[in-house]
């Protein structure tokens, strides 16, 4: 069971995704588009929905969590031993939960002479960083390691999305391209190894983006909990939070309102706010238009 400490804490980090009602014995709850969260007073904490097993993840192990998400996604290979040492590129991605703001992707190189000095950055599991520290962590990284970001604007998002991409699809594009870039913009540099937060099987991964022009197989590991197994995950991890909580100012600037994160109940109330000033035919501009939050939205502009 976890610690009422951990409870207080996952709270506050789904602060932007609580629900106003919480079932019996609950010392909270939470929703988003891919996964629900309840957590008891007992110390037991459910999660369900899609990425259930990979929320689950960033708060401890099974034996603390319960998940009913069948065939979750596992490490789809074995990691080599000493791979916490060795010199890798790690790919992780932000926004694909939040109903504002683009979905940020990045590749990071993280050489090993490199790895002690990123832990005196205080580099580790995003999960564990507020984002004022995320932001100071990542003016740092930028300056130290190669990375590539790619940030997926709204719009181009709701024009793939409109077209049949799942979500899936649009990440695993996203992925293979960044991690093209950093292996061109680290010529002739061989990383050990390409570690993915996994996010989908191999062959599903593979599968989304059998289309592309290029892409990248030798040596591409997969692995759950990738920010705890090596340090260029969890240094992409931030990058990419931090290029996501800067497009989320300039959306809040160009909105002329403070946009929230995560896609809870203040989500709705802010993007209905967005349609009264500046109409719903630029609600694309800000939001991924399918998920449910639009039609809350919606009703609460009228």
């Amino acid at each position: 069971m976890l610690s009422k400490e951990t409870i207080s804490t996952m709270k506050d980090y789904y602060k932007a995704n609580l629900k106003d009602s919480t079932p019996p014995g609950a010392h909270f709850a939470a929703k988003s588009t891919t996964f629900s969260i309840a957590a008891y007073h007992s110390g037991k904490v459910l999660f369900q929905g899609k990425e259930a097993e990979k929320e689950a993840a960033k708060w401890g192990t099974e034996k603390n969590i319960v998940s009913t998400k069948k065939n979750v996604p596992k490490s789809s290979s074995t990691l080599p031993t000493g791979i916490t040492t060795m010199s890798l590129i790690g790919t992780d991605e932000v926004g694909t939960g939040d109903y504002f703001g683009p979905i940020t992707v990045v590749a990071a190189f993280v050489r090993q002479d490199q790895l002690e000095l990123l832990k005196e950055y205080g580099v580790k599991d995003s999960k564990h960083l507020t984002d004022p520290i995320i932001i100071e962590i990542a003016k740092k990284l930028i300056k130290t390691i190669p990375y590539s970001l790619l940030t997926l604007p709204n719009e181009k998002y709701n024009e793939r999305q409109a077209k049949g991409w799942t979500q899936g699809k649009i990440k695993a594009v996203l992925h293979n391209q960044a991690i093209l870039h950093l292996l061109n913009k680290i010529q002739p540099v061989q990383p050990e190894g390409i570690l993915i937060d996994q996010f989908a099987e191999r062959a599903i991964y593979y599968k989304h983006i059998k289309d592309q022009p290029s892409i990248v197989r030798e040596n591409v590991l997969f692995s759950t909990k990738a920010e705890s197994i090596h340090l260029s995950v969890a240094a992409a991890s931030i990058i990419a939070r931090y290029a996501f909580l800067l497009a989320m100012d300039q959306l809040s600037e160009e909105a002329g309102i403070t946009l929230s994160k995560g896609a809870g109940a203040k989500v709705d109330l802010a993007a209905a706010k967005l349609i009264k000033k500046h109409g719903v035919d630029k609600l694309g501009h800000f939001v991924k238009l399918h998920f449910a939050n639009t039609g809350k939205a919606k009703k609460l502009s009228l």
